[in-house]
């Protein structure tokens, strides 16, 4: 799969600015991985007159299959006919927008910190594709591409060239040129339409597509006389995420018909005061109290026991200082569930390598579990009888020993705060206790002691003067390994 970005100068205007913007040097050539093969980029010339750089993408096959589950081309209806050889390896589509997007993000957003006045700047740009489906045929390739200013170069490429009665394959060789649009704008051009012309995406079309669509089509995709078309296709004509889409270019085309923005076309509702502002969740609250102070530890490999569904790994994910993330549950089904949350399947191959998941139960000792810089006890150990606390204790405390622990459990003391919770009951079925603060405490600090840790406590929530906050954190810190380890 191959894509050449070929740009023209002058003395004053060198075309080797195109590394510059492109954010690689023409002298050297550079690989990227990517979750369905290599990107290679390199520069077949580059002098002050004439710039070249070339986009070689090697997709593994099986890799691609692997990834997509077995669905082959990404659920064409050509899907049934071969899995491992098609032409995902050599013809443009959406593999190589992604491909753009990974080793061009600089570019693709008009960023250059060595030399910002460039990405403003119109240029000569000469862009060939010797190899793309075009779904529809040259005539809608003329069709997308030429609204955007570019003069447009495509030919059929026969099916076979020794028997030319078999007519032309759907298949096509393009070349854009252009002097009015900057790179930043010919990337995103291309980063939306070579999947439209192919019509088929290798991965699932999930409704954060809509915002890559809308921000890859900004300043061009609201006014472009085929968007419905662009906007169906590049959705994988999921009907909803489409209607959301159009909607929403709508307003933009508005908006820029009235010299106005979307907020002031957008008032059909009024805006809330800051007295209606809904009260952030106890749980979103309770996860960024626990990456705070895991932050503050300086933690980079961290366990969520007991993780559930995939939520407080999630946001870890956000953070690039956690470098390891591990989720631990008992349940197969919470684990299920927090893949599809995680989208294991279709993760990025860097950010893949950050996160596991795994069965176990913290009722017992797991070598898996040791060496880790911190680990997460975040709404666990209520939901155990309180016999059984013993045997979690020693697991984690014990046996996994890592430098901070952090436990968050209700402070039941709060509940009369709860004007929906009834006298007496618990916050959840499955709760087998709830303690006050003093007894958190004690249990906290006994445990502490036992093992050679400190602990530090925390509120989270809005910490009520009578009663306390609804959620009590316990910070343990390791002081003294050996003499624990050896009592």
């Amino acid at each position: 799969m191959f894509l050449t970005i070929t740009t023209t100068g002058t003395p004053e205007r060198p075309a080797t600015d195109l590394g510059y913007l492109l954010h690689k040097h023409p002298d050297n050539a550079q690989a990227f991985s990517t979750s369905y093969g290599t990107a290679h980029v390199l520069y077949p010339e580059a002098e002050a007159g004439r710039c070249t750089a070339a986009l070689l993408l090697e997709v593994d096959a099986v890799a691609l299959v692997r990834r997509g589950k077995g669905k082959g081309r990404g659920g064409a209806p050509d899907a049934a006919l071969a899995q491992y050889v098609n032409d995902r390896p050599y013809a443009a589509s959406s593999l190589l927008a992604v491909a753009l997007s990974r080793v061009f993000s600089s570019a693709m957003k008009g960023v250059c910190k060595a030399r910002p006045e460039l990405p403003g700047q119109a240029r000569a740009l000469r862009v060939e594709v010797p190899a793309l489906p075009a779904r529809g045929g040259p005539a809608l390739v003329r069709k997308l591409f030429e609204p955007l200013g570019w003069t447009v170069t495509v030919e059929p490429v026969p099916l076979d060239t020794e028997f030319p009665d078999w007519g032309d394959s759907r298949y096509v060789r393009l070349v854009l040129e252009s002097d009015t649009l900057t790179l930043a704008e010919a990337l995103r051009h291309l980063y939306v339409l070579l999947p439209v012309l192919d019509d088929a995406k290798h991965y699932w079309v999930a409704p954060d597509e809509v915002d890559k669509l809308l921000r890859a089509g900004e300043g061009w995709l609201p006014g472009h006389p085929e968007q419905r078309l662009i906007t169906s296709r590049y959705l994988s004509r999921r009907w909803a995420l489409t209607r959301q889409a159009t909607e929403r270019l709508e307003l933009v085309r508005l908006a820029e018909t009235d010299d106005s923005e979307v907020e002031e076309i957008d008032n059909a509702v009024e805006a809330e005061t800051e007295g209606e502002e809904k009260p952030t969740p106890l749980a979103v609250r309770r996860r960024e109290a626990i990456v705070a102070a895991l932050r503050q530890s300086g933690a980079a490999r961290v366990l969520d026991l007991g993780c559930g569904q995939g939520q407080l790994v999630q946001t870890l994910l956000k953070d690039p200082a956690f470098t390891e993330i591990v989720g631990v549950d008992v349940s197969m089904r919470a684990l299920t569930i927090a893949s599809r949350r995680l989208k294991l399947d279709r993760m990025g191959e860097r950010q893949a390598s950050r996160v596991q998941l795994f069965q176990g139960s913290l009722a017992y000792t797991d070598v898996r579990l040791k060496g880790y810089d911190a680990a997460v006890l975040s709404e666990v150990i209520e939901h155990l009888d309180l016999p059984r606390l013993p045997a979690l204790e020693y697991a984690v405390f014990g046996s996994a020993r890592p430098r901070t622990v952090l436990v968050t459990t209700p402070n039941v003391e709060y509940n009369v705060r709860w004007e929906s919770l009834p006298a007496g009951h618990v916050r959840h079925g499955d709760h087998r206790f709830e303690w006050t603060r003093a007894e958190f405490r004690a249990w906290a600090e006994a445990v502490a002691e036992r093992h050679g840790y400190s602990v530090a406590f925390e509120p989270v929530g809005p910490d009520d003067p009578e009663v306390g906050p609804p959620t009590q954190m316990a910070v343990f810190t390791l002081t003294s390994p050996k003499e624990a380890k050896a009592a």
